[in-house]
């Protein structure tokens, strides 16, 4: 058996390796209900941390994933970290109070960090610019299927086996990506290209990424799509439970909307070579905040009855993940193109700072649910409309083609 993969199945092994996150989180959606009844009854609410205590451990991790990649290669730091993610999902299973649950969360994203950020790092190092564009679209193609089927998977677990039962899935899908990876995909960052973990390097790569005003623009659009990103997960079972009236059915929805927006991810595969990735981008945020601007114009003139109420949020959700199909692999291959040299620490520093900082902002939007959709929408209007406005600069400052990077910009 060959230990070369082909272009499909590396697609495929790096979308599962990426699908991590997602099945880490939106798995655990249905469970929300029952682990606030279980671990915290008096205030229901507080169940929302454990979303993002994971996120913001993955965030953590980001940074030193990427580095330790740079030194010791890509697979150990996957596999490192996927052991972390198993031994953090094992003490979540035990968990007797809510503060303990949290930190097993917080150590499931400190490892999930590094399938995450070093699958992108493996990625770049075979492909780079517009290439790496599309196959990073395949592979969020691949990806999108995950959440689309995580709720009703997680569901089904906690029917048949209680809550506790999904982190015993956790560890199971986290342990064939690993073996998968092990046996098949070969080392992808060469020994001569490894960078010792010191401070003093790792300070001048941070300061690299940093001192290029595109890629701080990047990280600045891809912390508010990110943003918007977690403020609707965190928000989305409630708002099919309260406001709807759709909780027992949330996971169908849920998995509809998945399977509708990954189109996003074939329709940039499509277009990329052709238009770019920037201008993609701004189209996409641009609609979306004049979506987000109309449904809110809409419920405020109670124009929104409760018998169109649950097909307006739908369309509307499955926009929001439309756009994110179209825009996060693009913003990431855009921000990574110039650092291919240190395509580790790049992709720690830009993961990291839009991980943490999109879930600052993402707290705020979710707890704000007021029992309707729209603290959500002016949430992601605002979003939205901010990185449209970022990326039409990079655009402006360039006076080039969709996706060329100035030189010494």
């Amino acid at each position: 058996m060959s230990r070369h993969p082909g272009r499909f199945e590396f697609i495929a092994l790096m979308a599962m390796l990426l699908a991590t996150v997602a099945f880490t989180i939106d798995a655990m959606l249905p469970a929300l209900p029952e682990i606030a009844a279980t671990l915290s009854p008096d205030n229901p609410n507080r169940a929302q941390l454990i979303v993002t205590a994971f996120v913001f451990g993955m965030g953590l991790g980001t940074f030193l994933a990427g580095p330790i990649s740079d030194a010791t290669g890509r697979k150990p730091a996957i596999v490192g970290g996927l052991a972390l993610y198993i031994v953090g999902a094992i003490l979540a299973s035990q968990a007797q109070t809510l503060e303990t649950l949290l930190a097993a969360r917080l150590v499931q994203g400190l490892g999930a960090a590094a399938p995450r950020i070093v699958a992108q790092a493996m990625i770049r190092d075979r492909f780079e610019g517009r290439q790496m564009a599309q196959v990073m679209s395949f592979v969020m193609m691949v990806f999108l299927l995950v959440p689309a089927v995580s709720p009703a998977v997680g569901s089904i677990i906690i029917d048949a086996f209680g809550w506790r039962a999904i982190f015993g899935a956790f560890a199971l899908f986290t342990l064939t990506g690993g073996l998968w990876l092990t046996i098949r995909q070969p080392e992808t960052l060469v020994p001569a290209d490894r960078h010792p973990m010191r401070a003093g390097l790792m300070r001048l790569a941070v300061a690299e990424v940093l001192r290029r005003a595109d890629v701080r623009i990047y990280i600045a659009v891809l912390t508010l799509g990110t943003a918007q990103m977690f403020a609707l997960v965190s928000s989305v079972q409630q708002i099919y439970d309260i406001y709807l009236g759709f909780g027992d059915t949330f996971e169908w929805w849920f998995m509809a909307t998945a399977i509708l927006s990954g189109t996003g991810t074939i329709v940039n595969a499509a277009l990329v070579m052709r238009l770019g990735m920037r201008r993609i981008a701004i189209w996409a945020y641009g609609v979306q905040s004049l979506i987000s601007l109309a449904l809110i114009a809409a419920d405020l003139l109670g124009w929104v009855s409760p018998g169109i109420a649950l097909p307006v949020f739908f369309c509307w959700s499955v926009s929001v993940y439309f756009m994110i199909g179209l825009t996060f692999g693009n913003l990431n291959s855009l921000a990574l193109q110039p650092l291919g040299h240190i395509a580790g620490m790049a992709a720690s520093v830009i993961g990291s700072i839009s991980t943490i900082f999109g879930t600052i902002l993402a707290v705020p939007i979710g707890l704000a649910f007021d029992g309707t959709p729209l603290p959500l929408y002016a949430g992601t209007l605002v979003c939205s409309a901010l990185a449209y406005l970022l990326m039409r600069r990079t655009m402006e400052a360039e006076g080039a083609p969709a996706d060329q990077v100035a030189p010494g910009h």
